[in-house]
């Protein structure tokens, strides 16, 4: 049979088993090229619906969060500063928050004057003896930057009678002097005390405590941290020896003498002096204390809260943040709503500052109290 079909036609076999029930049909080649094109093809759809999923994925997550999510809290961002100041990182001051004030408690730890001083006003030559015997000299203070820890209660009277404006500047100075650096070295350390707060994950019932106190001090409302690091810092001594100078004639006007007041701080209400020339219009006063270095201190808080002297915290902020030594001469700048002929008294300023060679002071650092000097004067 097979034979017979060998010797057949393909169309008569065809013929026969179609006959026979049969479906006769032609096999067609596999394309390898056509089965390749349809992989491409199928890959290529494929990647395009994963790129398009990753496309809108955010856009359609954001929409989701802006929807469904709780309001953002906002953080308190004062311990990241501090940590970036102790890497030594720079920090954007453009937007510090210095703007509220409670005046309140400003004041309390000052001592204003009330009935008779608690010091001893001692003459200007016996001041002079203590120093020299102490060896107490601006010269050496200038070589060594070493301030003996003298703390003078009163002014002596015969401060206006030196003839020597030298030796009447000189002996001035070294009253004011130990008491700015003091008040500065307690500012120094509160200030540490803050950032060793802020550095820490949780604080101590007596730390919480101390920050209300500084809160208060400063004037800070809302317990914002940021406000207090920037009220909370030092006056550079030439520019506080500067403004005591102009403000009391070196130490020889009635507010100096009678007052203790060694900056010409007005106050409206409680005790004062009266200025002599003022209208009765002008109810304002001078304001007294009870010794110098309450003087120096109100002087300290006031340049630290008032709203006159945010630009002056502010500029301070910057030097602190670029690492820089306070610098009296451009702070001076900021000063000009301290007295009523504006920029030219920042000049004046800027003036004594230079003549006097003051900023040779603001590097100086002065010695531990102990028993020998706490109760001498």
């Amino acid at each position: 049979m097979i034979r017979k079909f060998k010797s057949m036609k393909i169309s008569e076999i065809n013929k026969i088993l179609i006959k026979r029930g049969f479906k006769v049909s032609r096999l067609r080649k596999k394309n390898p090229f056509n089965s390749e094109l349809r992989s491409i093809y199928a890959a290529s759809i494929f990647s395009l619906i994963i790129i398009s999923l990753f496309f809108v994925m955010p856009y359609v997550s954001n929409l989701l969060l802006t929807t469904f999510q709780k309001p953002k809290a906002y953080e308190n961002y004062s311990k990241k500063y501090l940590e970036k100041v102790l890497s030594g990182e720079t920090l954007i001051t453009e937007n510090i928050i210095d703007d509220d004030l409670d005046q309140r408690h400003l004041y309390e730890d000052i001592e204003f004057k009330n009935g008779p001083s608690k010091s001893v006003r001692i003459e200007a030559s016996t001041l002079n003896q203590m120093f020299e015997d102490k060896k107490y000299n601006l010269n050496t203070v200038r070589k060594n930057k070493i301030v003996k820890p003298f703390e003078v209660g009163m002014l002596p009277h015969e401060l206006k009678n030196i003839e020597s404006s030298k030796n009447r500047k000189d002996l001035f100075i070294k009253i004011v002097l130990p008491l700015v650096l003091s008040e500065n070295n307690r500012i120094r350390r509160d200030r540490l005390t803050l950032f060793k707060i802020l550095n820490k994950n949780n604080n101590t019932k007596l730390e919480k405590e101390w920050l209300n106190k500084k809160f208060k001090q400063y004037g800070v409302t809302k317990r914002d941290l940021s406000t207090l690091k920037v009220r909370m810092d030092e006056i550079p001594v030439s520019l506080a020896i500067a403004q005591a100078a102009k403000e009391t004639g070196w130490g020889t006007s009635r507010f100096a003498i009678e007052g203790n007041a060694l900056f010409g701080q007005w106050t409206y209400s409680g005790q004062g002096i009266k200025p002599s020339g003022a209208n009765k219009e002008d109810k304002h006063k001078i304001m007294t204390f009870s010794v110098l270095k309450s003087s120096v201190r109100a002087y300290q808080r006031n340049l630290n809260t008032h709203s006159s002297y945010k630009e002056f915290r502010k500029a301070r902020a910057i030097q602190r943040d670029n690492d820089e030594p306070l610098n009296s001469l451009e702070l001076a700048n900021y000063l000009d709503q301290y007295a009523e002929t504006g920029t030219e008294y920042t000049k004046i300023l800027k003036k004594i500052i230079e003549q006097n060679n003051l900023k040779d002071f603001d590097s100086a650092r002065i010695l531990p109290t102990s028993e020998e000097f706490k109760n001498n004067i």
